[in-house]
């Protein structure tokens, strides 16, 4: 069955880093667009970032752009997340998953970014 197993999160100060790894399983991982979302309690799902599946193009939500990176090693089946400059906004739960228009239905337990001094 699919799974998705994310880490990496932490608790950072404003302008610090942290980099998300998101080891995927179940499917054939490099023939889907891939996809990072976040979510904070109360509001709806928030795509942050897409990576096509030979990871030459990339998009961002506009909120993240010039800050996050997103990369993807089809090798071992994980995507991953750079995230620089972080602000408290960008405390949420980061997920992983397939194609934004069309993820999957399973989701993994997702991992805590929380920003704050």
């Amino acid at each position: 069955q699919v799974q998705f197993v994310e880490s990496g999160g932490g608790l950072v100060q404003p302008g610090g880093s942290l980099r998300l790894s998101c080891v995927a399983s179940g499917f054939i991982f490099r023939n889907y667009v891939m996809s990072w979302f976040r979510q904070v309690p109360g509001k709806e799902r928030e795509l942050v970032a897409a990576i096509s599946s030979a990871g030459g193009t990339v998009s961002y939500g506009i909120p993240v752009q010039d800050r996050f990176t997103v990369s993807r090693n089809n090798g071992n089946n994980t995507l991953y997340l750079e995230m620089n400059r972080l602000k408290p906004e960008d405390t949420a739960v980061y997920y992983c998953n397939g194609p934004p228009e069309k993820p999957f239905d399973s989701w993994g337990q997702g991992t805590q970014v929380t920003v704050s001094s």
